[in-house]
């Protein structure tokens, strides 16, 4: 991939790697493969009895995204009514609150789906930051055991990707000592306000504030077109951040977050690395907006059919 290398992260902010159509085509996704199973799995843990349709939306980018199979963990009195509006899915109720908000307790009903997943998707209807901590320090606590897939004590690294997202992203701040099982593949998908959470400061310049979260938390950032991955390292990625070339207003809509948050994940499970997953997904979810407001105008149009974009926008990219 034709990218220049940077030294680090403040020279990376400076001159960010354009993402165009042409870098894209010289970074292809991996092929289909055979079946679903070649496509990799996908989890979602979000969905509070309030805020169902998130989970929905997140599930449904990471299908389009070409991900082979989709579970979503979310409250249990909301769950039935996903599976049904979403037949592809499976679908997993968690405890819940009196108030519907998705609890940290009852991780053990979805075990085999946190041990298959190749990559897991945490916050899309989430509703609690105290219960959504909760919910990362249990994830965290379970990997952290002897033999558990991805466990820090024995090959960091290991396991599926973890993609956080809306108020997971509060969570991780209070977790921050934590994160050794997850080193090495997280992807954080925040807006500029929980930019500004995970810096514990205001955001002054976006592009060099989202390389530093990437070097705090070391993880793929993909925050309002920029993406930025850890600096250093081994990453196949020459380039330390990257910048989107398109992208339309109308994108500032309800759901729009869980789109973009589900389509990286189904990318990232389909076998690509975390930064061609945050790019890849980014601009298709900008681009979907550019092609949407092209036909329905401007404003309007919802979160739902971004999703409806993806295959047809991969599909001219991809060949």
């Amino acid at each position: 991939m034709p990218v220049s290398t940077q030294s680090d992260s403040v020279t990376a902010a400076a001159s960010p790697t354009l993402v165009t159509p042409s870098l894209l085509r010289d970074w292809p996704l991996p092929a289909p493969g055979a079946d679903k199973y070649s496509r990799g799995s996908v989890l979602v843990i979000g969905g509070a009895r309030a805020t169902p349709g998130a989970a929905l939306l997140a599930g449904t980018a990471a299908l389009r995204a070409g991900a082979g199979k989709l579970t979503l963990a979310v409250a249990e009195s909301v769950a039935m009514q996903l599976g049904v509006a979403l037949p592809e899915c499976g679908a997993m109720g968690l405890p819940e609150t009196a108030e519907g908000s998705v609890t940290g307790e009852g991780l053990d009903r979805i075990s085999s789906y946190l041990d298959r997943a190749d990559a897991i998707l945490v916050g899309p209807g989430l509703d609690d930051l105290d219960l959504a901590e909760e919910l990362l320090r249990a994830l965290l606590e379970r990997e952290s055991g002897s033999g558990d897939p991805g466990s820090g004590d024995d090959n960091p690294g290991d396991g599926p990707v973890v993609v956080l997202d809306a108020y997971a992203l509060g969570g991780l701040v209070k977790v921050a000592d934590q994160l050794e099982p997850w080193k090495g593949r997280l992807i954080l998908t925040p807006n500029p306000m929980e930019a500004a959470v995970l810096l514990e400061r205001d955001v002054e310049d976006l592009a060099a504030d989202i390389a530093e979260i990437a070097d705090k938390f070391q993880a793929v950032v993909s925050c309002q077109g920029f993406i930025a991955r850890p600096s250093g390292g081994d990453a196949p990625e020459e380039s330390e951040l990257w910048k989107m070339t398109t992208g339309y207003g109308g994108l500032g809509t309800s759901g729009s977050g869980d789109v973009l948050a589900g389509a990286i994940a189904g990318l990232r499970a389909r076998g690509t690395t975390s930064a061609q997953a945050a790019c890849w997904g980014t601009h298709l979810h900008a681009a979907a907006a550019d092609r949407l407001a092209s036909r329905l105008g401007p404003l309007g149009f919802l979160a739902r059919e971004l999703a409806d974009e993806l295959p047809a926008l991969m599909l001219e990219l991809n060949t």
